[in-house]
């Protein structure tokens, strides 16, 4: 952060304190002005970091619990697989009954990300996600009550349905409250809680599993009844907690929402906030190839990483471990993914960069899998492996997203290209919940060699897109930026304008 003086004679974008309220006035000159690293002048009464700190303490903590949650109550079947679902409902032995009730959840979510991106902007942050978040809570709720196979099946796809826009969604918010530079840090810890949500259900699902049989539930029942309630009971608190776009965030006073409005503006362009996302936008949007690029980043990685999450404890529990100790295994790959993604993501800010640092996770995530497809007799180096697949697949995943995401300029193009990127990509969880048969343990061969060769397509897709964006950007800087466009063209555009330029 620089200072800079300023004489009376250049008052624009100033700012004054009157009557106790704060507000922009480009008439009152400021003797002292602070500037940020674009050149845009930072409110009188406050200054960019302690701003930015008052956003991140409202923006990210809460995105944050609310995802954790909602990959806990996804992925919290795989703990309850441990404690006899199958067998309490009467799954048959050796069939993929189990792995279609794991496939059934991403038929809706995959179908409803970009509507649920639309309806988010239309009905606001705070009421569209933490309504989603209560009926994702009561879905889980009813998931520990149903009697068969049937049941299973009906609450995996309602719980699908109700979590497709909490991932997108926040992301999308994230993202118009960020400039690109230091986004990776926000992103890489909101998007972490996936990570703390594994080590956390771990822990949860071995202090659940003294509850057997308490008021006539198995333990497995109580990990989705009481995970369930507590996800509703945080929607409802979550209701008056969760941010909007800046440009609604009544938390902030008129001057700090007009500066954070310019930060980003100087940074992305101009968001056209004011108007609704119509088809036509949808259909533009598509016209560009880089959209359909980054689906296949990220799904390259989605197949490693349900892959992990929904067999790991099965996986654990072919090294010798109780049911009890195969729990408490499952939680140090995790916590170690969350550390490994938080050091990426700094070194990726501090450097401004992206492209290397979806590579050298990818890198790690793949030694991994070559270690558990061809190590079978080494318990200990087999549980290391473990920890190089979760690293490197959830320190890579974040990088792809941000970097996609914070490329694409307007809240059209973000909305419907976040919402397409993570929706395309969750097809791969439909691949990965047949990746890890039961017919095929304790090796399971298919399921690593599948893994790679996805960890391998993400590899390629950044490698084209990077490419991609930085042709862009040379042939933009030959041509110029001054091409008769108006703002008005300029900001429709979004990132496809002349003047914009990708980041790297």
């Amino acid at each position: 952060m620089t200072k800079h003086q300023k004489s009376t004679e250049s008052p624009d974008s100033e700012f004054r304190h009157d009557k106790g309220t704060n507000y922009y006035d480009p008439d009152i000159a400021r003797t002292d002005p602070e500037y940020d690293d674009l050149g845009v002048v930072c409110p009188s009464h406050t200054t960019e970091r302690r701003l930015m700190t008052q956003i991140d303490l409202r923006v990210i903590p809460v995105l944050s619990i609310l995802y954790l949650l909602a990959f806990l109550d996804r992925t919290n079947i795989a703990n309850a697989a441990v404690y006899g679902l199958s067998t309490d409902l009467g799954l048959v032995s050796g069939s993929n009954q189990y792995n279609t009730a794991l496939t059934i959840f991403f038929v809706p979510y995959i179908l409803f990300e970009i509507p649920s991106n639309i309806l988010l902007k239309k009905l606001k942050p705070h009421v569209w996600l933490s309504g989603c978040m209560f009926v994702f809570g009561l879905v889980t709720i009813c998931q520990g009550l149903v009697k068969g196979y049937s049941g299973l099946l009906a609450t995996r796809f309602f719980l699908g349905l109700a979590e497709t826009g909490m991932f997108p969604g926040s992301f999308y918010l994230i993202g118009m409250w960020y400039k690109r530079a230091e986004a990776q840090k926000r992103y890489s810890f909101f998007f972490s809680s996936t990570t703390l949500a594994g080590a956390f259900g771990g822990l949860l699902a071995a202090a659940i599993g003294k509850m057997n049989g308490m008021r006539g539930y198995l333990a497995w029942r109580w990990i989705f009844i009481l995970e369930g309630v507590v996800t509703c009971i945080v929607a409802i608190i979550f209701f008056f907690l969760i941010p909007s776009f800046p440009e609604d965030a009544s938390w902030l006073t008129e001057d700090e929402r007009a500066y954070v409005k310019a930060r980003l503006q100087a940074d992305q362009g101009r968001s056209a906030a004011e108007r609704n996302i119509s088809f036509k936008d949808v259909r533009t949007i598509f016209k560009d190839y880089k959209i359909f690029v980054g689906g296949f980043m990220y799904f390259g990685l989605i197949v490693p990483a349900y892959g992990y999450a929904f067999f790991a404890p099965g996986i654990i529990k072919t090294y010798g471990y109780s049911t009890i100790q195969t729990q408490l295994h499952s939680v140090p790959p995790w916590a170690t993914a969350f550390g490994f993604a938080m050091l990426v993501a700094f070194f990726s800010d501090t450097l401004k960069h992206r492209f290397i640092f979806t590579l050298l996770p990818i890198c790690v995530s793949i030694t991994g899998f070559a270690i558990l497809l061809t190590v079978h007799t080494n318990h200990n180096l087999e549980y290391a492996a473990l920890f190089l697949v979760t690293s490197g697949t959830y320190g890579a995943m974040p990088v792809v997203v941000c970097w996609f995401t914070q490329n694409l300029g307007g809240h059209h193009r973000r909305a419907v290209g976040t919402a397409w990127q993570i929706g395309f990509g969750n097809i791969g969880g439909i691949i990965a919940t047949y990746a890890f048969l039961s017919s095929d343990a304790p090796l399971y061969r298919t399921g690593y060699a599948i893994c790679i060769g996805f960890v391998c397509l993400s590899a390629a897709s950044c490698v084209t897109y990077f490419v991609s964006v930085w042709m862009q950007n040379r042939s933009r800087d030959r041509a110029g930026r001054n091409l008769g466009l108006t703002e008005w063209e300029k900001t429709e555009k979004g990132d496809m304008s002349p003047d914009y330029r990708y980041q790297l």
